[in-house]
């Protein structure tokens, strides 16, 4: 892709405005075809491509939108109230974005890759799950090996999110083979330059169409390609924010779409007896409540993050404890959230939306929303927020 966008079509509002056409005529038409075949959903990556959304978090002195994490997160929950996998795979794009976007402005390699991204609207997959660390993210196995000015890096990765469509995938692994595993990095290893063998297989309950097998990474580049810094420093202060708030947001959008068809069979109920709120209506009045409670969690975090990141003084804040506890309870509140307003939208609906071939029907909802809980689980997350509460005394 070789368009030249302007300022016109890189406006907030003209990008929410292509998200909500793409999310309508693309995204929700496509959604049971990429659930019911576990398959990428092509079509609205390429419009997502064409409409130059792929681009929105790259700063405007590289030539893209400088969207907020914010206004991401506003796309991403449009794009999941039409298709929750979708959505996800925008969602962890975004989340390896900013890694660059945020950290990689100090290198002439990463600052030309983000203009590589404007232009062609590179797709960017993540791979920080390793065989052997039982999900824990902050530790490596694998190690990067380099020698006269090139690396060599393989990993075995539990888990690849979309890695076999994306153009570049970023992974985690330790700085060098007598780094400790704690002591990590990012490496952008682009598709042409890794090969990729997949060890398992992605038949799961929900988020289906984002194609995250098990995969063996072979890979080699230039030295460049290392994202300057400590991984430590980019998970703290760009991953684990990003990728709490852009989820929660998504998470959102599906329970929304769940809440929307509820709405609309109360409201064919109350067509059929003019001047009557029906039974369901009473129910319909509290999920709407609760659903409103969950959005302003994401949106008031992301406001907070958008206001820490343009303030030098309050980068300290980002690695904060209370940050930190702040990001797991948002985590938790919204995973647990989403499918509980399901399934009050399906109680709601009844039978209709039980079955698979009907226009209400929330059987792909519910399967998606329950994956929040299991991606990196709310139990781990707990764990860690009761040991840092044992030494943390600012709980208000």
């Amino acid at each position: 892709m070789h368009r030249q966008w302007t300022r016109e079509d890189q406006s907030f509002d003209a990008m929410l405005a292509a998200a909500r056409r793409i999310a309508t005529e693309v995204a929700a038409p496509q959604a049971a075809s990429v659930d019911a075949q576990a398959r990428f959903p092509t079509e609205t990556l390429a419009a997502l491509r064409e409409a130059g959304l792929l681009s929105a978090g790259v700063p405007r002195e590289f030539g893209g939108a400088g969207c907020t994490l914010s206004q991401q997160a506003q796309l991403c929950s449009t794009l999941a109230q039409a298709c929750g996998s979708s959505a996800m795979v925008l969602a962890m794009h975004y989340i390896q974005l900013a890694c660059i976007a945020r950290h990689g402005q100090g290198s002439e390699f990463f600052r030309g890759y983000m203009q590589d991204i404007v232009q062609h609207q590179y797709l960017l997959a993540s791979m920080t799950s390793e065989v052997g660390t039982f999900g824990e993210t902050r530790m490596s196995i694998c190690a990067v090996e380099r020698e006269g000015g090139r690396f060599v890096l393989n990993k075995d990765a539990t888990t690849g999110s979309y890695c076999a469509h994306a153009d570049a995938i970023l992974v985690t692994a330790r700085r060098d083979k007598d780094a400790p595993s704690g002591d990590q990095v990012l490496v952008l290893v682009r598709r042409e330059d890794c090969t990729l063998t997949q060890t398992t297989s992605w038949d799961t309950l929900g988020m289906r169409g984002t194609c995250s097998p098990g995969f063996k990474l072979e890979s080699a580049g230039a030295d460049e390609q290392v994202l300057p810094g400590d991984y430590a420093d980019s998970s703290a202060e760009t991953m684990v924010p990003y990728s709490h708030i852009l989820w929660a947001s998504l998470w959102w959008g599906i329970a929304a779409d769940a809440v929307g068809k509820a709405a609309n069979f109360v409201r064919g109920q109350a067509r059929q007896k003019p001047g009557t709120v029906p039974p369901t209506g009473a129910r319909l009045s509290e999920v709407v409540r609760q659903l409103q409670d969950m959005k302003q969690l994401w949106q008031s975090a992301a406001t907070a993050y958008d206001a820490m990141v343009t303030d030098d003084s309050a980068r300290e804040e980002l690695h904060a404890m209370g940050w930190a506890l702040r990001l797991n309870n948002l985590k938790i509140s919204c995973s647990d959230t989403a499918p509980q307003l399901v399934h009050k939208a399906l109680q709601i609906v009844g039978i209709l939306g039980y079955k698979n071939d009907s226009p209400f029907s929330l059987g792909r909802q519910y399967r998606d929303s329950l994956s929040g809980s299991l991606m990196i689980s709310n139990d781990r997350i707990a764990a860690k927020s009761a040991a840092m509460l044992m030494i943390y005394k600012d709980v208000n």
